[in-house]
């Protein structure tokens, strides 16, 4: 079976696009509607703009779903997924792309919870931190061992995990999981703490705009990142992506789940390559590609 996979923020890089605009006139017409969606022009940042203006996250999160969604329905015929998944932000790639969500609202909604995220982070300073070397469980007794706020955010493949919290939360997280054996504990530069109990004003925020936009059934069952499991309820989908600004995005669990269920094949949709590096962590023998315009 053919599952397809979007990433998620950190994939961006500049220049992203600019091949897809420049070929395809679909391609054209779907980047200038955003541009008027969004009520300035993202295909110049994404086209020109430094990395610096790309890491801002109104500018970072539209610009990854925008490569991933245009790519996908560029590909037309060529696109045929059997089952669906994306890295957090790639959830609603995914659902775009999988007939669930229109174009314009998957947009709206991406640029909404990246206004949320913002606001959020500007309410209390807060980071991440990635884990490398450890098991899951050493991870979430320490995270639940110190005081302030710090959880286990990302599970990207085995032994690769990443924490958010508090700007304390992380630093008291990293001392305590070194000292249990981590081979690294690296502090991201992130704008705050993703995926953590401090996203809640942008869950309650982005729930008034999820619940107000039509979900249909996606063509194939989508793996969200909540719980790792397939889904085509439209209500269920809109309550587990609720869900997701707070919980844990557990990639490794939706890899192992689709690969049980029958995945054969990876295509990785959107930029870069970060997916495909995790899919082999967690299984060095399955077929793994990016996706690539018809010539």
């Amino acid at each position: 079976m053919k599952a397809y996979i979007f990433p998620g923020q950190g994939a961006q890089f500049t220049g992203m696009g600019k091949d897809l605009y420049d070929q395809s006139d679909k391609a054209r017409e779907l980047f200038e509607q955003a541009n008027e969606i969004l009520g300035f022009r993202i295909t110049d940042v994404m086209f020109e703009g430094t990395p610096e203006d790309l890491v801002q996250t109104n500018v970072t999160q539209p610009a990854i779903f925008l490569h991933s969604v245009i790519l996908a329905i560029v590909l037309g015929d060529d696109f045929q997924p059997e089952m669906v998944a994306g890295h957090s932000l790639g959830e609603f790639s995914a659902l775009v792309a999988a007939g669930a969500l229109s174009f314009e609202d998957g947009l709206r909604l991406v640029a909404a919870r990246a206004n949320a995220m913002q606001k959020a982070c500007e309410l209390q300073p807060s980071t991440m931190a990635a884990i490398l070397g450890l098991d899951d469980f050493t991870v979430e007794d320490v995270c639940q061992r110190v005081s302030d706020v710090v959880v286990t955010a990302n599970y990207n493949c085995p032994g690769q995990l990443v924490i958010s919290g508090s700007i304390a939360g992380i630093d008291a997280a990293c001392e305590k999981l070194l000292a249990a054996g981590a081979k690294r504990a690296l502090k991201l530069k992130v704008g705050g703490a993703f995926h953590s109990p401090l996203m809640e004003s942008a869950r309650v925020e982005l729930e008034a705009a999820i619940v107000a936009t039509e979900i249909k059934a996606p063509v194939c069952p989508i793996y969200q990142n909540i719980d790792a499991k397939p889904y085509t309820d439209p209500a269920v989908i809109k309550q587990n992506l609720i869900a997701q600004l707070t919980g844990a995005v557990r990639w490794t669990q939706t890899v192992k789940h689709m690969l049980e269920d029958g995945a054969t094949s990876f295509t990785e949709v959107g930029p870069g390559k970060v997916l495909q590096g995790l899919v082999k962590k967690v299984d060095m023998e399955v077929a793994i590609s990016s996706a690539v315009l018809p010539q």
